[in-house]
């Protein structure tokens, strides 16, 4: 088992290695999100959160270089860019210097690996590999981070994807999806939109023991009723979005709450941040350049909003967001009671079921995967975006931060000032999409893979059925 992690560690650290080597070294130094650092500060973020999870935590090492342990240690949480300093340094190390220290961490990572197997007996996080599911699982969601960042990168500063998958187009971002390319938006045979759910029992979290790697968040299990509600079948496409653009939403006070509408202002937003035009129409930022809305179906990719966006457009038709127990008794629950391991059933996500894994540098049409349909027939669910709930991120009753060299890595966001995410996006890695997984982020927060689907009582009403 240990042999197997620290070989797809060392996967991932191929991958982190192709991301960078997308940005031209003069521009590591930037930050096209100023609510993040640079991007030279994640080249030495990832080894040293490693090294100080394993080598200085677990087996009480001394530092490799003790100033990047300490430079490079925490990453920014995204309040707001107010202040145009937050994370700024008048200079940071060169790259070769970085990429240095990273490669002899990763060497002192593997050469530690008999110490971390003697100490098993005595330590929760060196049982059964957990501290190299750490560090395995933090690189992967760092993959994610940098393909968000680099879209916000002006194109003239990358060298291009690292290597391009036969459905992604050219260098400079013109990602295909060929899959139904003549499908109407949201039809999916004569299915009625929103699907009915019938009231039931839910299971929130999971098991610590017995039950694979987990953060501190997903445990324990516990579970919920949720009342009868309908959902979406589809999650909110960019076309439907442009509807509530073009409606004048995104100026029309009576939709937003008042952070939606402090955030409006501050960004100055009249569309989705991704969004823009030309004279050949709209288009969507991607990865590496522009997807125009037609020809390469962007217009039924899930929109790829903020909450309070979310939000806004929800309350424009008279709906809601669902809540995390809802959104699960959806996705994984069955008309006739047992839960599923994905939607579909117990078999491992692959590309027939979902989009996910960075796959094709881009999202895929909302409903390109019928194989991947829940047993109440929702599409989408899983993998494409990251779906927004209503749920304030907080912990699971019984909740304890077993990391003991991590204790603040969900309690530091019960702040009530986080919501849940579910389902995970184009971009994330197949481990990570397992049902008890849960992301978060603030509600201002527009960079990140997101979709939302809309949630209802039956008849039409719009009061929440779960917390």
């Amino acid at each position: 088992m240990t042999d197997d992690v620290i070989g797809r560690l060392q996967a991932a650290w191929s991958i982190s290695d192709r991301l960078f080597a997308s940005v031209k070294p003069e521009a590591m130094t930037l930050r096209p999100i100023r609510l993040r650092h640079p991007f030279i500060f994640y080249l030495g973020h990832l080894p040293a959160f490693s090294w100080n999870q394993l080598g200085g935590g677990l087996l009480g090492k001394g530092p490799v270089r003790a100033e990047f342990e300490d430079l490079f240690a925490r990453g920014i949480d995204p309040k707001d860019d107010a202040d145009p300093t937050a994370g700024d340094r008048e200079a940071w190390p060169d790259m070769g210097t970085v990429e240095a220290y990273r490669d002899e961490v990763r060497g002192r990572l593997l050469a530690a690996a008999p110490e971390v197997e003697a100490r098993a007996a005595d330590s929760v996080m060196a049982q059964n590999g957990r501290i190299w599911h750490v560090l395995l699982e933090h690189e992967l969601m760092h993959h994610e981070t940098l393909l968000y960042m680099l879209a916000c990168l002006d194109p003239a500063q990358l060298l291009g994807p690292p290597s391009v998958p036969a459905d992604s187009g050219s260098r400079r971002g013109a990602p295909t999806n060929p899959t139904n390319p003549d499908a109407d938006v949201g039809d999916f045979g004569d299915a009625p939109p929103m699907v009915e759910i019938p009231g039931g029992d839910v299971t929130l979290g999971r098991a610590f023991e017995g039950s694979g790697f987990g953060w501190d968040n997903e445990f324990p299990e516990r579970a919920a009723h949720v009342a009868d509600f309908s959902i979406s079948r589809l999650p909110v496409t960019n076309a439907e979005m442009l509807a509530f653009v073009e409606a004048g939403g995104y100026a029309d006070r009576r939709w937003w709450s008042d952070a939606g509408w402090d955030m409006l202002r501050h960004y100055e937003l009249r569309q989705p941040w991704s969004w823009s035009q030309d004279r050949n129409g709209w288009r969507v930022r991607t990865v590496f350049g522009h997807a125009r809305w037609e020809q390469n179906a962007a217009a039924r990719w899930p929109a790829s909003v903020s909450w309070v966006e979310a939000e806004a457009y929800a309350c424009w038709k008279g709906c809601r967001l669902p809540t995390e127990p809802e959104w699960l008794r959806a996705v994984f629950g069955t008309p006739d009671g047992p839960e599923r391991r994905y939607p579909w059933g117990d078999d491992d996500p692959t590309p027939r079921h979902a989009r996910f894994g960075n796959e094709g540098w881009a999202p895929s049409p909302v409903d390109a995967h019928p194989d991947g349909a829940s047993a109440f027939g929702l599409l989408d669910a899983v993998g494409n975006g990251w779906e927004w709930t209503t749920t304030v991120f907080a912990e699971h009753p019984g909740f304890t931060p077993y990391m003991p060299h991590y204790p603040g890595y969900s309690a530091d966001f019960f702040d009530g000032a986080h919501r849940v995410m579910l389902g995970g996006s184009w971009a994330t890695a197949r481990p990570l999409l397992r049902r008890s997984f849960r992301n978060w982020f603030q509600p201002h927060y527009p960079f990140v893979f997101s979709a939302f689907r809309l949630a209802d009582a039956p008849g039409g009403g719009n009061a929440s059925t779960a917390g």
